[in-house]
């Protein structure tokens, strides 16, 4: 998947002309790469759509027009794009209570290197960002990208090329740690798009 290009990038009195139909489409594809993980974390499957969705949001919100500011805004999300033979996601705590939030972030330090996605029982463990790790506890926004194997890859190529049905191929978003463990099968809609991030 090609990332966000500079000339894909509107300025702000231009993005202001398309912004609703954009948000409306790109917000419709974000439901169908979202998925619940237990009952205290969700995900977002990140593709160049929602990346350059969140960047437009970004320079509108903050007003950002210098030309240097704008290209670290695209680099910085840039970095979600999944690149070849990869799944990209970012994962969400959400806790609303703000002491059990800070509690779980201490009990599950290390939940950023403990996700994993599984293809037809394939597991692909997550790789996060190693700057964003912290020895006291975790984070509540994990940015994480799945390498596939090839067998997992060939399964979701295979729903790209109506090999196989969507809900023939069982692929699961997993946290395996001993402060939060979660399993979630992912919709045959999700792995539909999923597998159009490969093609």
């Amino acid at each position: 998947m090609n990332k966000v290009e500079r000339s894909e990038v509107l300025g702000l009195a231009e993005y202001e002309r398309v912004r609703e139909p954009f948000r409306v489409r790109v917000i419709d594809e974000k439901k169908r790469r979202r998925t619940k993980l237990g009952d205290k974390a969700s995900a977002i499957f990140e593709n160049k759509d929602t990346v350059l969705l969140q960047i437009q949001e970004m320079l509108r919100t903050e007003r950002i027009t210098r030309e240097a500011a704008v290209q670290h805004e695209i680099d910085t999300y840039n970095e979600l794009v999944p690149g070849p033979h990869e799944l990209s996601a970012t994962v969400f705590v959400e806790i609303p209570e703000k002491e059990e939030r800070e509690r779980f972030l201490v009990d599950a330090r290390g939940l950023e290197k403990a996700f994993a996605i599984d293809v037809d029982g394939e597991r692909c463990p997550g790789k996060n960002d190693a700057s964003r790790e912290f020895a006291e506890r975790t984070t509540a926004v994990h940015y994480l990208k799945f390498p596939l194997t090839e067998r997992a890859e060939r399964a979701l190529r295979d729903v790209l090329e109506k090999k196989r049905k969507a809900s023939e191929v069982v692929v699961e978003l997993v946290a395996d740690h001993p402060a939060y463990q979660a399993r979630s099968r992912l919709s045959p809609e999700t792995i539909v798009s999923l597998a159009e991030d490969l093609a």
